[in-house]
C-alpha cells in the first residue's frame, strides 16, 4: 500500500481550503466525548515509558489542549498517582509515584499505546460524512493533472464526469496503455484539504488510523482545531498485487493491544486506486463481494476481535484498474455499481507519434527523422497493435545501449531495430541452440 503522491502538480500544490468539519479544541475532559479514564490511562501509560515530563511536552504529544490536561494533572495528583519533582516557569516537571508506576504497569496489560488521544467514532463519522463533497473539477483541471500524459479528449470527456461523480470506476484494457499511468496522477485533481484523526476510539478500543505513510500532513493548521485531528489532503491511496483479505479489516496486533485501519478507512474522503486487478493475492470474487454493500450503501461493517460488529462511512471512490476484461471478474450485479466503465484501448498513429515526440524530447535525445515512423511500424508488425509504453520501453534500452558501448544515444533506425529484437519475444530455436553455454 502506498500514497499516490500529490507533489509536483501542475500549477502548484494541493490548496489549503476552508475545512467542512471543524473540531474545536475541547478544553474539559468532559469535553473530550470519549471515556476520561481511557485519557488518564495513556497518560499514566505516556509518563510510565519517558519517566519525567511536563504538562507542555505531553500536551504535544498526546494532542491535548493545555487547559485540559492541566485540568487530568490535578485531579491525578489529588489521587497521589504523580510527584512534582520541579517547576518550569508556570509548567510542572513530574514522574509518577509508586502507586502510579502500579497503576501505568497495569494499564499496559490490557493497552500498550502511547500515541495521541483517540477521537470518538461518532466524531470521526460526522467527520467523514461532512468532508463528502464533489471536488472541483473541469475539464482544464483534469487536463492540468495529466499533463505530463498524452491522452485523447475522448478520454477526457469520459474520465472527467466519472470523477465529478465520486462513484466508483473501472479502467480496462490491453497493458502497456497508461492505466497505471493515469490513476498514479489522480490525485492531483484535489485542490483542499480535510480532517483526519489520529486514533479512533471504539468501545474502549484504540484504531489507529492516520499513517504518514499513506496522508500528506498539510502545513499551518488553524491553531484552535482540536489537535487530535491532523489536516491533510485528501488521500489517494494505490495497491496492487499485495492486497490481501486481512487488509480490508481492522487488524489487531497483540503486542501493543491496539487496532490498525483497514486501507478503504484510511483512504475515506479520498480515492483507493486497485491497480492490476484481478492479479492480487485476495480474488476478485472475495473483494466484490466484501465490497458490494458498502459501494451501494456508502457504509462498511468492520469488527472488533471479540465480535463487537459497528458502522463507519464508505466515502472513497474505488478505481480499479485492469487490463483483464471486466465481465471475467464480476457478475452484472457488481458491474452494476461500477457505473462509470472507461477503455483505455491501444493508441492510434497520432497518438503514438504524440508519445514518441514527448519522448524524445524529455530525454533530449537527438535522432533520425525517419525514427519516428519506423518506430511505429516496427511496434505494429511485430506487437500486433500499437501500446502507449512502446515509446518509452524502446527508447530506454536504445539509451541503456549506447550508454553500454560507450557511445551518445541517438535514435537512428539501425538502433530502434536492435531494441526492439530485445523488446519484443522471440521464437525459440530448437533444442539448446542458441542457449548461452
Amino acid at each position: 500500500m502506498k500514497p499516490i503522491p500529490l507533489k509536483d502538480t501542475p500549477g502548484g500544490g494541493a490548496e489549503a481550503s476552508r475545512l467542512s468539519f471543524f473540531p474545536k479544541a475541547p478544553l474539559r475532559p468532559e469535553e473530550l466525548r470519549i471515556p476520561v479514564a481511557m485519557v488518564e490511562d495513556l497518560l499514566l501509560r505516556r509518563l510510565y515509558v519517558k519517566g519525567e515530563a511536563t504538562l507542555k511536552g505531553l500536551s504535544q504529544e498526546l494532542k491535548l489542549s493545555f487547559p485540559l490536561l492541566h485540568a487530568l494533572f490535578q485531579k491525578m495528583r489529588q489521587k497521589q498517582l504523580f510527584e512534582v519533582s520541579g517547576m518550569e516557569g508556570n509548567d510542572y516537571r513530574f514522574t509518577l509515584s509508586g502507586l502510579g508506576r502500579e497503576q501505568a504497569a497495569q494499564r499496559f496489560l490490557t493497552s500498550r499505546y502511547i500515541g495521541p488521544a483517540p477521537v470518538s467514532l461518532s466524531s470521526y463519522n460526522a467527520a467523514v460524512r461532512s468532508q463528502n463533497i464533489r471536488p472541483l473539477i473541469d475539464r482544464a483541471a483534469l487536463k492540468a493533472a495529466l499533463a505530463d500524459l498524452v491522452v485523447t479528449e475522448r478520454f477526457l470527456e469520459e474520465l472527467g464526469p466519472a470523477l465529478v461523480s465520486q462513484k466508483s470506476i473501472f479502467l480496462y484494457g490491453p497493458t502497456g496503455n497508461g492505466k497505471t499511468s493515469v490513476v498514479s496522477r489522480l490525485s492531483r485533481i484535489y485542490r483542499d484539504t480535510v480532517v483526519i484523526p489520529y486514533a479512533v476510539e471504539v468501545d474502549g478500543q484504540i484504531i489507529v488510523l492516520f499513517d504518514p505513510g499513506v496522508h500528506e500532513q498539510a502545513e499551518n493548521p488553524p491553531p484552535d482545531l482540536d489537535p487530535r485531528w491532523v489536516v491533510c489532503r485528501r488521500p489517494c491511496i494505490l495497491v496492487g498485487g499485495e492486497l490481501e483479505p486481512r487488509m480490508l479489516e481492522l487488524q489487531h496486533e497483540e503486542s501493543t493491544q491496539v487496532y490498525a485501519a483497514p486501507v478503504q478507512m484510511r483512504a475515506n474522503n479520498g480515492l483507493l486506486v486497485i491497480d492490476d486487478f484481478g492479479r492480487q493475492i485476495v480474488s476478485p470474487v472475495f473483494l466484490l463481494n466484501r465490497w458490494i454493500v458498502p459501494l451501494d450503501r456508502h457504509t462498511d461493517y468492520l469488527s472488533l476481535r471479540y465480535g463487537l460488529k459497528f458502522q463507519v462511512p464508505f466515502e472513497v471512490t474505488v478505481v480499479f484498474a485492469t487490463n483483464l476484461e471486466p465481465a471475467d471478474l464480476a457478475d452484472e450485479a457488481f458491474l452494476r455499481r461500477i457505473p462509470n466503465k472507461i477503455l483505455v484501448d491501444a493508441v492510434d498513429d497520432e497518438v503514438f507519434e504524440r508519445i514518441y515526440a514527448r519522448e524524445i524530447e524529455r530525454r533530449r535525445l537527438e535522432g533520425e527523422g525517419a525514427a519516428g515512423a519506423y518506430l511505429r511500424e516496427l511496434c505494429r508488425r511485430r506487437g500486433g497493435e500499437l501500446r502507449a509504453c512502446q515509446p518509452a520501453d524502446i527508447l530506454d534500452i536504445v539509451v541503456a545501449a549506447s550508454e553500454f558501448a560507450g557511445l551518445p544515444p541517438r535514435v537512428t533506425c539501425e538502433a530502434i531495430g536492435r531494441a526492439a529484437e530485445i523488446y519484443f519475444t522471440r521464437p525459440r530455436l530448437g533444442g539448446a541452440e542458441g542457449r548461452p553455454g
